[in-house]
C-alpha cells in the first residue's frame, strides 16, 4: 500500500505493484540522496518513486487543462462583434470616435 499525499494533490491510498527500475546518478548526488532520504526517514527508492508519482500527474494535470482550454477555443467566445454589413462601414473611423 502507498500513501501518496504532495501538498498540492488530494491524499489518496492505492495499492499498486512495484517494478523495479535501474538509474544512475552522479555519486555524490547518490550519496546527497541517501542522506535526504534518511532526514525524512524514508528509502532513497520511495523518495524516487514519490517523486516520480508528483512528476507524472502534475503532467497529467497539465494535459487535462491543456485539452480543455483548447475545447474552450475550439468552440470559441462569443464577444458580442457583429459583421459590418459593408466594406465601408468596416473601415469607418469616424464612428470610432
Amino acid at each position: 500500500m502507498h500513501i501518496f499525499c504532495p501538498a498540492q494533490f488530494m491524499c489518496y491510498i492505492k495499492t499498486m505493484k512495484a517494478t523495479n527500475i535501474t538509474i544512475k546518478v552522479e555519486s555524490d548526488l547518490a550519496r546527497e540522496a541517501r542522506v535526504l532520504a534518511a532526514k525524512r526517514g524514508t528509502s532513497l527508492s520511495r523518495l524516487v518513486a514519490d517523486q516520480l508519482s508528483i512528476l507524472v500527474r502534475e503532467d497529467q494535470v497539465y494535459a487535462e487543462a491543456r485539452r480543455r482550454a483548447l475545447g474552450r477555443l475550439k468552440r470559441g467566445y462569443d464577444l458580442g462583434w457583429e459583421k459590418p454589413s459593408n466594406r465601408e462601414d468596416l473601415h469607418d473611423r469616424e464612428s470610432l470616435r
